[in-house]
């Protein structure tokens, strides 16, 4: 019989040297080290519109906008993963002093694809209510003008409003913001969406 390999469990440790040096990013999930796929233009546009019209409107108020390559750690489950859009309350507060990795948003958005919508609607959502700064989740969908908007009550419960076509005006309880689906797809040609099935 062939011998089958041993599998290989990092430590979190190990995980932050390797991502240091890394060409392309990966998730770090309890010992597993996970390559997370590239993006596709929908992708790129739907998450970067989002950043750019918050940086625009949410101003005067104690939060900071990041995308893409600031790391979060979710310690209940032993996560490193890179939100497309985080919303951060101040201060920030990090993991081990690593100025690359944050431990308490209050808004989280993903954009969805073939290969991370499962992940992200489940087990991924899961492990995002277990931190305690977190009260909204965005999931934008890149194949029609759809985002779904969780937010938390004062008795912990996810709430869901959904919204639709380019006059629905999301609006968000973290921060003074409020945008039409419109400006948040400008740009985005949903003929492209078929060939999403392989970014996150």
């Amino acid at each position: 019989m062939m011998d089958v390999p041993a599998k290989t469990s990092y430590s979190a440790e190990a995980y932050l040297r390797l991502e240091q040096e890394a060409e392309f990013r990966s998730e770090f999930h309890d010992g597993d080290i996970i390559p997370m796929p590239g993006g596709s233009p929908n992708h790129n546009r739907i998450a970067g519109n989002l950043y750019a019209t918050l940086l625009s409107k949410v101003q005067d108020e104690a939060l900071d906008i990041f995308i893409n390559d600031l790391r979060l750690w979710i310690p209940n489950y032993r996560l490193f993963t890179y939100p497309d859009v985080m919303i951060v309350g101040e201060p920030l507060e990090f993991f081990e002093n690593r100025r690359d990795t944050v431990t308490n948003p209050v808004m989280v958005a993903e954009v969805l694809s073939d290969s991370t919508e499962k992940y992200d609607r489940g087990d991924k959502f899961k492990m995002y209510r277990s931190v305690p700064s977190l009260q909204e989740y965005l999931l934008l969908s890149q194949t029609q003008m759809q985002v779904e908007h969780y937010v938390k009550n004062k008795q912990g419960q996810w709430l869901l409003s959904d919204y639709e076509g380019e006059e629905a005006q999301l609006e968000l309880s973290t921060a003074s913001f409020s945008v039409t689906l419109k400006e948040l797809y400008a740009r985005v040609s949903f003929d492209l969406s078929k060939d999403n099935s392989s970014e996150g």
